[in-house]
This record gives structure tokens, C-alpha cells and sequence, in this order.
């Protein structure tokens, strides 16, 4: 998974992001145990995917306080 613009986390739709955000929770789960049995390639890539996981979440939380704030 190569880096993903903020930008283009917010063209994405609901079903994008979640696909996107449990690819970057494996992919930080094999990390992290990658990381336990042996060295890691380039350490940066756990601070990438821990970043990538917490700009997808902010963007559905941010998505679902716009919602509520139409509803209302």
C-alpha cells in the first residue's frame, strides 16, 4: 500500500474507506509481528500505517458529525 493523499481520502466513499482502513489495520498487524521475529525493513512504514489508520478514522467521524448535523 503506497502513501494516500489526505485528499484522496476524501474522494473516497464509505466502502472505500472501510476497505482501505482494514487493509491498513493487516497490514500494520503483519508489522507488527514482522517486527517481533525479526528486523524490519524500513521501521517508518509502522508510523505510516498507525498515521493512515487515524486519518481514515477522523475522516468517518467527521463524515458521520456532518450526517447528524443534517438530520437535525
Amino acid at each position: 500500500m503506497s502513501v494516500i493523499k489526505t485528499s484522496e481520502l476524501r474522494d473516497m466513499s464509505v466502502d472505500q474507506l472501510e476497505a482501505t482502513l482494514k487493509e491498513a489495520k493487516d497490514k500494520l498487524f503483519h508489522l507488527r509481528l514482522q517486527a517481533r521475529m525479526e528486523r524490519l525493513d524500513s521501521p517508518s512504514e509502522l508510523k505510516k500505517n498507525k498515521r493512515l489508520i487515524a486519518r481514515i478514522l477522523t475522516l468517518k467521524s467527521l463524515r458521520s458529525l456532518q450526517k447528524e448535523k443534517i438530520v437535525k
